[in-house]
């Protein structure tokens, strides 16, 4: 398996301050995002990182830690799909793990991803609630929060506002994908002609046009989503 790390973004939502570097650079209890993922990181051999906003920022991350460099030169316009796709010069004709990279989380979700091989896999927070209650009021939740449709282990619809019922997972932003499926989603990213697409609606349109199967990996393990200063 080979890892593609998304990080382009500016972290519009965190305070003024934090600016001085990319998202993922900024620091919980004295540790970059990045730094605080290293020991998965280190489980892939072919490690490559996307970057946008301040890349010359994480130069030292780099070099240190081994990762192949794509720059996103259109990250201000465009959005992580984009930033993705462009990872297509570097990888090579195995699984892919695609991670954001303002998240924080325990090392053992490795096992969650290896156990299935062959497969598309997303993972999937159980009782991701506990972790959103302590950050957001329950209306807030309900307009940031994602509601996740789920038939026989394959997810079915993804990114759509949730209407009443707060659905049991959320995405963690970690998803696995065959080769050839990565090179379908890059044809048909193509034909949408929307460089500012999101992610998971991205993926939505992927489910609804059948393009690909993607199955699900549910765990409680710890996993953090760093989004404002709180």
């Amino acid at each position: 398996m080979q890892l593609i790390l998304l990080a382009a973004g500016k972290g519009t939502r965190l305070p003024n301050n934090f600016r001085k570097n990319p998202k993922c650079m900024a620091k919980i209890k004295k540790k970059t995002i990045l730094e605080h993922n290293l020991s998965f990181y280190k489980m892939f051999k072919n490690r490559i990182i996307i970057t946008g906003y301040k890349s010359n920022k994480l130069n030292e991350f780099i070099t240190k830690n081994k990762f192949k460099e794509i720059k996103n030169k259109e990250y201000a316009s465009t959005n992580m799909v984009n930033s993705l796709f462009k990872s297509k010069k570097l990888i090579n004709n195995q699984e892919l793990v695609i991670c954001y990279t303002d998240i924080i989380f325990d090392k053992r979700i490795y096992n969650n991803i290896s156990n299935h091989k062959n497969k598309n896999l997303i993972l999937l927070k159980k009782n991701w609630l506990e972790v959103w209650s302590g950050r957001m009021t329950k209306s807030e939740i309900l307009k940031d929060a994602e509601d996740i449709k789920i038939k026989k282990n394959i997810l079915i619809s993804i990114g759509e506002k949730i209407k009443n019922t707060l659905p049991k997972y959320q995405y963690m932003g970690i998803i696995k994908l065959k080769f050839k499926d990565f090179i379908k989603l890059k044809n048909f990213y193509k034909k949408l002609h929307n460089k500012k697409i999101d992610f998971t609606s991205f993926l939505n349109e992927v489910l609804k046009k059948k393009i690909v199967k993607l199955n699900i990996s549910i765990t409680k393990k710890f996993w953090y989503e760093i989004d404002n200063a709180k």
